[in-house]
Protein backbone atom coordinates (compact mmCIF):
# COMPACT_ATOMS: atom_id res chain seq x y z
CA UNK A 1 0.00 0.00 0.00
CA UNK A 2 1.16 3.41 -1.20
CA UNK A 3 1.94 6.42 1.55
CA UNK A 4 -1.40 8.15 0.59
CA UNK A 5 -3.53 5.63 0.85
CA UNK A 6 -1.69 4.42 4.05
CA UNK A 7 -2.59 8.30 5.61
CA UNK A 8 -6.30 7.92 4.03
CA UNK A 9 -6.83 4.77 5.56
CA UNK A 10 -5.04 5.50 8.89
CA UNK A 11 -7.53 8.65 9.30
CA UNK A 12 -10.24 6.92 8.81
CA UNK A 13 -9.57 4.66 11.52
CA UNK A 14 -8.17 6.80 14.05
CA UNK A 15 -11.27 9.96 13.15
CA UNK A 16 -14.35 7.70 12.51
CA UNK A 17 -14.06 3.83 13.97
CA UNK A 18 -15.13 4.34 17.97
CA UNK A 19 -12.75 2.15 20.94
CA UNK A 20 -14.03 -1.25 20.01
CA UNK A 21 -15.64 -1.22 17.13
CA UNK A 22 -14.10 -4.43 15.32
CA UNK A 23 -14.87 -3.68 11.70
CA UNK A 24 -11.88 -3.95 9.62
CA UNK A 25 -11.02 -1.26 7.19
CA UNK A 26 -9.03 -1.99 4.43
CA UNK A 27 -8.60 0.26 0.60
CA UNK A 28 -11.88 -0.62 -0.68
CA UNK A 29 -13.89 -0.90 2.39
CA UNK A 30 -17.32 0.99 1.78
CA UNK A 31 -17.05 3.71 4.14
CA UNK A 32 -20.08 5.78 3.47
CA UNK A 33 -22.28 2.73 1.88
CA UNK A 34 -21.15 0.65 5.39
CA UNK A 35 -21.91 3.16 7.41
CA UNK A 36 -18.44 4.27 8.86
CA UNK A 37 -18.46 7.88 7.57
CA UNK A 38 -21.40 10.17 6.82
CA UNK A 39 -21.87 13.34 5.68
CA UNK A 40 -20.42 15.89 8.65
CA UNK A 41 -17.45 13.65 8.60
CA UNK A 42 -16.81 13.49 4.81
CA UNK A 43 -16.42 17.15 4.91
CA UNK A 44 -13.58 16.91 7.85
CA UNK A 45 -12.62 14.30 5.52
CA UNK A 46 -11.86 16.59 2.79
CA UNK A 47 -10.47 19.50 4.90
CA UNK A 48 -7.77 17.25 6.14
CA UNK A 49 -6.85 16.11 2.91
CA UNK A 50 -7.01 19.89 1.53
CA UNK A 51 -4.69 20.80 4.18
CA UNK A 52 -2.49 17.67 4.17
CA UNK A 53 -1.73 17.78 0.57
CA UNK A 54 -2.23 21.57 -0.41
CA UNK A 55 -5.16 20.34 -2.60
CA UNK A 56 -8.61 22.17 -3.70
CA UNK A 57 -11.07 19.72 -3.70
CA UNK A 58 -13.94 20.78 -5.85
CA UNK A 59 -17.19 20.41 -3.82
CA UNK A 60 -18.37 18.95 -7.10
CA UNK A 61 -16.61 16.38 -7.02
CA UNK A 62 -16.70 15.89 -3.24
CA UNK A 63 -19.56 12.90 -3.71
CA UNK A 64 -20.48 10.04 -1.66
CA UNK A 65 -19.26 8.34 -4.40
CA UNK A 66 -16.11 9.60 -4.51
CA UNK A 67 -15.51 9.12 -0.78
CA UNK A 68 -16.66 5.49 -0.65
CA UNK A 69 -13.64 3.91 -0.12
CA UNK A 70 -10.01 5.04 0.48
CA UNK A 71 -9.15 3.83 -3.10
CA UNK A 72 -11.50 6.49 -4.63
CA UNK A 73 -10.88 8.74 -2.29
CA UNK A 74 -6.89 8.16 -3.09
CA UNK A 75 -7.78 8.29 -6.87
CA UNK A 76 -9.55 11.60 -6.63
CA UNK A 77 -6.60 13.01 -4.94
CA UNK A 78 -3.75 11.84 -7.70
CA UNK A 79 -6.19 13.24 -10.02
CA UNK A 80 -6.50 16.71 -8.38
CA UNK A 81 -2.71 16.64 -7.80
CA UNK A 82 -1.68 15.70 -11.01
CA UNK A 83 -4.28 18.04 -12.79
CA UNK A 84 -2.83 20.76 -10.02
CA UNK A 85 1.18 19.57 -11.72
CA UNK A 86 0.39 19.77 -15.08
CA UNK A 87 -1.71 23.27 -14.84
Amino acid sequence: MDELRRVILDYVVKEYLEEGDDREVVVDTPLITGGIVDSFSMVSLKRFLEKKYTIQIPDAEATPTAFDSVERIASLVERIRGARAGA
